[in-house]
């Protein structure tokens, strides 16, 4: 790891109150591992189980999409003796490149990185005044940069969803800004039982205060905690779901590096649990789950007869060609392609006749978290380090005062680049509605980039503050030429099947019994903060009542 940056006891001291900051929720977690969540295996992930999704099948249960939502439903139907067959259009990610390794390096992007582009689109397009994306085969990669007329949206395609491409970051909103997130779910069963359930069974973790104050690979995130704290900010350090354990045995040279070595939005192979190693690797365990990669559903219709819904589903391969189309029942369909992915099916579904009787409300209410991103360039005295682990640990909160939190963000590009980097989730407005083009046979999404103009007034109540204190300005080398802000992009897509809007408060869907949303398209916009562990929390809340209920 090279020198150790000595702890500042002045200043920057970790807090016991800032390092418990926000993970009320933990409180139990270990308690709740019995309720079907056992510790992750924190070698290979389970491989994938595929049984044939055999055309004219009958099938209990289909869940179309493995990302947090549609694991959570599906460990939990199991456990309840169901059984259940998971669509994934996306690859299992099981099996080795030609390097050797499941997924790609960050640095060093080919033909595993994007899903179906022959051209990478970088969330970084830019650094020192050079375009970073490159030409690169066709292939169904595992990060979707999905653009639409005002937003790129970037979404993990394969078994496991976004749990594959994500930075980890596993934060619970602050209780009180919880009535603004979901504001017909109750706090108290949330933050009582599902919050700690969602973190139990995510293998959600804090990193050891003493080694970060000393590991070379947080410098970055301890420059940025000296810049926030110089201004008067709170610096409030979140858990993740990164084995520390491991990344410890990184810096010490012992083990392949992974979040050492950069490895996040195409993948990591190593440390991180992502949904492979904890539920899905669970409902496999079961004996009753099945999940089909590559397969992508078009059609959900009310069977003619006998009950249940007609299901048609594409097969693809590598390249992204049809090879087969099958028809399936099923007697329940849950909905978990993410916010989009669903949003995009349930809209096309109604508006084509196929399920007409759908709620108005599908399709509205989907926002980008907030996100906006931005670089600061430091002076040659505040080095953030060559070394740099992919996986953050920490944000500034004034959500309070300015509306918006910011994620201290890695920029692990190998060399010193004198540069903090940040990812804002800001308290933005603005929400967009999926529409049905009938013209072109696709589904638009109403977004404006100008509406991005909020997130950055609200991030700049940060960096402006800081700017003007360190004597420091705005990198403009990272979003194209002369730009400071990637206001181009979302990480966090929410809503477009809001709960209790398009749906009942359980996600069931109004208009069909049996069909259910159960991921982050129940999320009105904004959830404050990175929004994965509420969608984990939300869909364990949800299939408890339907299990109870419906079944």
């Amino acid at each position: 790891m090279g020198n150790k940056t000595p702890c500042n006891k002045g200043s920057g001291e970790m807090s016991r109150r800032g390092f418990l900051a926000g993970t009320s929720s933990l409180v139990g977690a270990v308690a709740l591992a019995g309720h079907g969540s056992a510790a992750y295996a924190r070698t290979a992930a389970v491989p994938t189980v595929v049984q044939g999704l055999d055309n004219g099948a009958r099938l209990p249960v289909l869940i179309v999409g493995t990302g947090y939502g549609g694991s959570v439903a599906a460990l939990r139907l199991a456990r309840a003796g169901v059984d259940v067959h998971m669509a994934e259009m996306g690859m299992a990610w099981d099996t080795p490149g030609p390097d050797g390794k499941i997924f790609a390096n960050t640095t060093k992007p080919d033909h595993r990185s994007f899903w179906l582009r022959t051209r990478t689109k970088q969330p970084l397009s830019n650094f020192l005044g050079f375009p970073l994306d490159k030409d690169v085969p066709r292939y169904t990669g595992i990060l979707d940069a999905e653009e639409f007329a005002g937003i790129t949206v970037y979404q993990g395609r394969g078994v496991g969803g976004g749990s594959l491409v994500n930075g980890g970051m596993a934060v619970t909103p602050r209780r009180e800004r919880f009535g603004s997130v979901l504001p017909t779910v109750d706090p108290a069963e949330m933050y009582d039982v599902y919050y700690p359930r969602a973190n139990a069974g995510l293998g959600v973790t804090q990193v050891d205060p003493a080694w970060w104050e000393s590991a070379a690979c947080y410098q970055y995130a301890r420059v940025g905690r000296k810049h926030a704290q110089r201004s008067g900010f709170p610096f409030v350090f979140v858990p993740n779901v990164y084995d520390w354990d491991y990344m410890k045995q990184e810096a010490a040279g012992t083990v392949p590096k992974s979040a050492l070595d950069g490895e996040v939005i195409y993948g990591n192979n190593a440390g991180k649990k992502h949904m492979q190693k904890t539920y899905l690797a669970q409902a496999k365990a079961t004996g009753r789950v099945a999940i089909s990669p590559l397969h992508r559903v078009t059609s959900v219709t009310p069977a003619a007869s006998g009950g249940g819904y007609t299901v048609v589903l594409e097969q693809l391969d590598t390249t992204g060609t049809v090879t087969a189309t099958k028809t399936v029942t099923a007697d329940r369909v849950f909905f978990a392609a993410g916010s989009v992915g669903t949003s995009k099916l349930l809209v096309r579904l109604k508006a084509t006749g196929a399920l007409p009787d759908l709620s108005d409300e599908v399709g509205r209410g989907w926002g980008d978290n907030g996100n906006v991103m931005c670089g600061r360039a430091n002076h040659m005295w505040d080095a953030t380090g060559k070394l740099q682990s992919a996986m953050p640990t920490a944000g500034i909160d004034n959500w309070d005062a300015g509306g918006a939190f910011a994620e201290v963000a890695p920029l692990p590009t190998g060399i010193e680049t004198y540069a903090s980097f940040y990812l804002s989730i800001t308290k933005n407005p603005h929400r967009a509605e999926f529409t049905w083009n009938a013209a072109t046979g696709t589904v638009d999404l109403s977004w404006q980039r100008a509406w991005k103009q909020d997130s950055i007034a609200m991030a700049k109540t940060i960096f402006d503050k800081i700017n003007a204190k360190e004597g420091t300005i705005y990198r403009t080398d990272l979003f194209g030429t002369n730009k400071i802000w990637g206001d181009h992009l979302t990480y966090h897509p929410l809503g477009g099947a809001v709960l209790d809007r398009a749906t009942d408060n359980h996600g069931r869907l109004h208009g069909y019994s049996g069909l259910y949303v159960i991921d982050g398209a129940l999320i009105p916009g904004n959830a404050t903060v990175n929004p994965f562990v509420t969608i984990t929390a939300l869909a364990e809340r949800n299939i408890e009542h339907i299990i109870a209920t419906d079944l």
